[in-house]
Formats: structure tokens, sequence, C-alpha cells
């Protein structure tokens, strides 16, 4: 059987809107059978309110699955290394939150961001992904130690300290500027193609793509273009 795993990230009070607008366009391909990537502070001036924890609550008692999404999804590490430098310039506009992160402070927010999210649910969260998908080596240590079921980065799903469970590269949109809306547009189209045979396909949506037109009727086309792919939830990965 062939599994479309769909998930809506940065979801806070900050994108309440945008979230609700995403799960209308989503609910004709998927209904409710997708995973929420929680933040619980985002930018550090978006707490979770009351109303919005009712709000996470009532989406959970549907069905939908809750992954803890970082803390803040911001990024105030001072990066060392070539590597980790482009990473943070290049592959997110300062949001990549553990990208810097040594074990010690991604344990600290990962246990803050699960204990906060299981509470509000009154569930287990689902796994933790972190934001921009990007880890430093002790972010990724971390989730083990954090407790985390299941984890996420662009190429794969993996069990922390077991075995990756799912492969290929998640489709996904850009928003913040015209050539990335272009470059993410042609990507989409691609992997439309080449994913088909592919077993597990991930689609991950962001609060941004509701602001631009193309973007939405890609999703569209996207999600159409695997109706014979069965709308799954990330928990049954683990078997």
């Amino acid at each position: 059987m062939k599994r479309l795993f769909a998930s809506i990230h940065d979801v806070s009070p900050r994108f309440e809107g945008e979230v609700d607008r995403l799960l209308d366009h989503l609910a004709p391909h998927i209904g409710r059978r997708l995973a929420m990537l929680v933040v619980p502070d985002h930018w550090s001036s978006a707490p979770i309110t009351p109303a919005f924890a009712t709000r996470l609550r009532g989406w959970a008692d549907e069905g939908v699955e809750m992954f803890v999404h970082g803390w803040t999804h911001r990024d105030d590490s001072a990066h060392t290394g070539a590597a980790a430098s482009l990473k943070a310039k290049h592959m997110t506009a300062g949001e990549g939150e553990f990208l810097g992160l040594s074990h010690a402070e991604a344990l600290i927010r990962m246990r803050r961001g699960k204990a906060l999210v299981e509470d509000i649910t009154g569930r287990a969260a689902t796994g933790f992904i972190a934001p921009a998908w990007l880890y430093s080596p002790g972010a990724r240590a971390a989730l083990k130690d954090a407790g985390f079921a299941l984890a996420e980065d662009h190429a794969r799903v993996w069990q922390p300290g077991g075995e990756v469970v799912a492969r290929g590269p998640v489709i996904t949109w850009a928003s913040r500027s015209r050539p990335r809306q272009l470059s993410s547009l042609f990507a989409a189209g691609a992997l439309r193609r080449v994913l088909q045979p592919t077993r597990n396909v991930r689609i991950a949506v962001h609060p941004g793509d509701t602001t631009v037109p193309a973007l939405m009727r890609s999703i569209t086309t996207t999600f159409a273009a695997f109706g014979k792919h069965r709308p799954a939830a990330y928990a049954e990965l683990l078997g």
C-alpha cells in the first residue's frame, strides 16, 4: 500500500488564520489525516494562548497528529564551520533554531516543547521535527534522550537511536522570494513525477504558502497527483 504523509508546519497563534486556510484547502484530499508541527513560542513573541491550546486539543481529538517543531523557530546561534554557516544563510531565513545548538540546550528545548504539547493535547507527541529540518549533531543526539519516537529531515524519517523508517525528499514550497517560489514550483512538478512509484510520500505546507496563489494551485495539483497514495498517520511508520 502506498502512503501519503501530509503536514502543516509552523502551527502557532501567529498563523492561526493561515492554518485554517490550509486545513480547508487540504480537506478534500486528506480530510484530517495530517500532522501539525507546533511551535510553542514563535520567535519568542507568540506563545500558545489558552484559546489556541483549545484548538490544538480539538484538532488532536479529530485525529490530527502533533509534532513538536522547535521552541521559538528562530536561530540565535553563532555558527562555526563552513557547512553550518552555509545552511544557516541559504537554507532558511534565520529560522534554523536547532542547527547550532549544543546537546544540552537542544534537550532542554525539546523536553519543554514535548511537555507543553502533551499537556495541551492529552496525548503523546508523535515526534520532533526541527525548524527548516536542520539539526546540529548535538540536537540529533538529544532526540533519543528527549524520548521522541520519530524525527524527520528533508531526506528521511527515523526512530531516534534506531532505524530509518521512510526515505525520500519532502515535497514543499518556499514563499519568501520570487526566485524561491519559482524553484519550489519546479521542484514540486518534478517530484510529482519522480515519486509516483515511491511507497511513502511526504508533503509539507507552510502558512506563507497561502499568500501566493501559484503555490496554492501547485499544492492542489500535487495532492491530486498522489490520489492513489492513502493518507496515512506518521505513527504507522512505527509499525
